[in-house]
């Protein structure tokens, strides 16, 4: 088993080919892990996010002046457009400051 192992990463380190995540699979990851951070409970408030450091996205600026109160913990990301294309469309045109479906797109 050592010496597999040895040669396959013998064979990974004399590859030069950088490899990246799909910017679909690099989606429906975090699509997940925000489901199952919203199942877990109440997400943090926009502004505790955004005190600590996060950026919001125009969706949830707006939401988070506006003051909707008990509205202020959802995910918004559920109900973006940019989810919808960022999880089924590879290098979709989405260029939201601060939503990170759009980011997966720049990597």
């Amino acid at each position: 088993m050592a010496e597999s192992s040895r040669f396959l990463e013998e064979v990974a380190e004399a590859t030069d080919v950088e490899r990246r995540a799909p910017t679909r699979l690099k989606s429906r990851i975090y699509s997940a892990l925000m489901r199952q951070a919203a199942a877990s409970g109440p997400l943090r408030p926009l502004g505790a996010c955004e005190q600590a450091g996060g950026t919001l996205c125009v969706f949830e600026k707006l939401a988070h002046a506006a003051a909707l109160g008990s509205l202020d913990e959802l995910n918004y990301c559920r109900a973006c457009h940019a989810r919808v294309l960022g999880e089924r469309v590879e290098r979709a045109p989405l260029a939201w400051h601060g939503c990170p479906y759009a980011d997966f797109q720049k990597i």
